[in-house]
């Protein structure tokens, strides 16, 4: 059995084109999907709860402290 990488994703919204389920500047959850990654989309849990794609240009992963991803998680 595939053991899946359990680490949480991060990426800030740096513009929304629109989609009123994103907010730019703010951080999103981001699960990992690597189909469509392949597309150049990411699979974002956005402002309605639910998760999403949306292009990657609309955001930058970030690469967060281990106690800033907690409290992300915690908060969500």
């Amino acid at each position: 059995m595939k053991r899946r990488n359990l680490q949480k994703q991060f990426a800030v919204c740096v513009r929304n084109e629109d989609s009123e389920d994103l907010e730019p500047r703010k951080i999103y959850q981001v699960l990992p999907d690597e189909r469509a990654a392949a597309e150049g989309y990411l699979r974002v849990i956005d402002e309605s709860g639910e998760d999403y794609l949306y292009p990657k240009g609309y955001f930058i992963l970030l690469e967060l402290p281990k106690e800033v991803e907690r409290a992300l998680s915690i908060a969500a």
